[in-house]
């Protein structure tokens, strides 16, 4: 017969939700990620981000904002032009 673990508490996701903050801490984590992986892929091709703005057709700063990873504030638009750039696709999903 199992016996409960004693020292087992609830979940990270779970802590999260009784907090209030899980949706605001899911929000930042995707959006460091992103950023994350932009500049990775833009590391890998010896893409700078003057080349990177350019391929956008956008502005360095607003490149800068996109791979700000406390900046959580992106367009999917503008998501979806960065991940064409360093030839990649965004995929996005309700689960």
């Amino acid at each position: 017969m199992k016996t409960k673990n004693p020292h087992r508490g609830s979940t990270f996701e779970s802590f999260l939700k009784e907090e209030g903050i899980h949706h605001e801490a899911t929000t930042h984590a995707i959006k460091r990620v992103l950023a994350w992986q932009l500049e990775q892929a833009m590391k890998a091709q010896g893409i700078t981000k003057a080349e990177m703005a350019k391929r956008m057709r956008t502005s360095r700063a607003h490149l800068d904002r996109l791979l700000d990873p406390k900046n959580d504030k992106v367009q999917l638009d503008t998501a979806q032009r960065a991940a064409a750039a360093v030839g990649r696709t965004l995929h996005l999903s309700l689960v």
